[in-house]
């Protein structure tokens, strides 16, 4: 039987000739997920003989990492906020740039006391549970159209112990509220176009939930929606926050009618690409 240092060599090889970025780094933690140890296991323990279960176990996860499955898919993880979530192919992984829709929401929510939320298109949950980890007086509503999605957020908040204060509903943006009124509004909604999906990562493209990624059309049209609906829900002065695509920022804030909302704000990401637009009704 192979020993750690041979298997971790073997590994790395598939993958880079897979083209999977980083491959020595994903085939020691795909190896370490197989043996259940970390990796701390593998620097210490090179010549540790793996038995035919454990050779077994790495072998098919090569494969699935060597066909691009995403590792998070795969280790059934992942961090966000500073806590772990569940996910699986029925909700996007989250990024590290959906963290900026965390912060921006804490901060503003300082102004409400015991304050609403509601987020469209909850998938793993990751945003409205970690606000709801962090402002203990804060209470959720969850909508996502996918009933597997909804049953992912529901174990991330039992995990986290904020499903007390987590309501989910199965909802085609807000279609499934009968009443509430939010201080706030948060969402990564479905921003890819159409015409993009080819040129994403393979990664993402084959495996996450095409109906978490693209509208099906320009990638705007549930942004529109979003933002010419939120008024039904949202009390006045309270706001409405997303994460937005590339190239979508000037479209987005045309969306605002000046009327119903503050001037909209754009905030980039860490490549100073607009990536989260907020606004407030009046």
């Amino acid at each position: 039987m192979p020993s750690v240092s041979e298997k971790l060599d073997e590994t790395a090889a598939i993958l880079r000739d897979s083209d999977v970025v980083d491959p020595r780094r994903e085939a020691a933690s795909l190896l370490a997920i197989a043996l259940k140890r970390n990796r701390t296991f593998l620097v210490a323990h090179p010549e540790y003989l793996l038995n035919p279960d454990e050779e077994s176990i790495v072998d098919r996860l090569i494969q699935r990492r060597a066909s691009h499955e995403p590792f998070q898919y795969i280790s059934g993880i992942q961090e966000f906020y500073g806590l772990e979530f569940e996910v699986t192919p029925d909700v996007l992984i989250p990024r590290p740039e959906t963290e900026m829709v965390v912060e921006h929401a804490i901060r503003l929510l300082d102004e409400f006391g015991a304050p609403s939320i509601c987020e469209v298109g909850i998938g793993s949950g990751c945003i409205a549970i970690s606000i709801l980890h962090q402002k203990q007086d804060a209470i959720a509503v969850g909508l996502d159209i996918s009933p597997a999605a909804l049953a992912v957020a529901r174990r991330n908040a039992q995990k986290h112990g904020v499903d007390s204060r987590l309501t989910l509903l199965e909802s085609d943006i807000f279609g499934g509220l009968e009443t509430g009124r939010f201080c706030m509004i948060v969402s990564n909604p479905p921003y890819v176009p159409r015409t993009d999906l080819d040129g994403l990562q393979a990664e993402v493209r084959d495996f996450e939930p095409r109906l978490a990624l693209t509208d099906g059309s320009d990638g705007l049209s549930i942004i529109r929606r979003i933002i010419g609906e939120a008024p039904r829900v949202l009390m006045p002065g309270g706001h409405l926050l997303m994460e937005i695509g590339f190239n979508q920022s000037q479209q987005v804030a045309d969306m605002f009618e000046k009327k119903l909302w503050r001037s909209p704000i754009l905030y980039p990401d860490l490549q100073g690409i607009p990536r989260l637009v907020l606004s407030q009704l009046i």
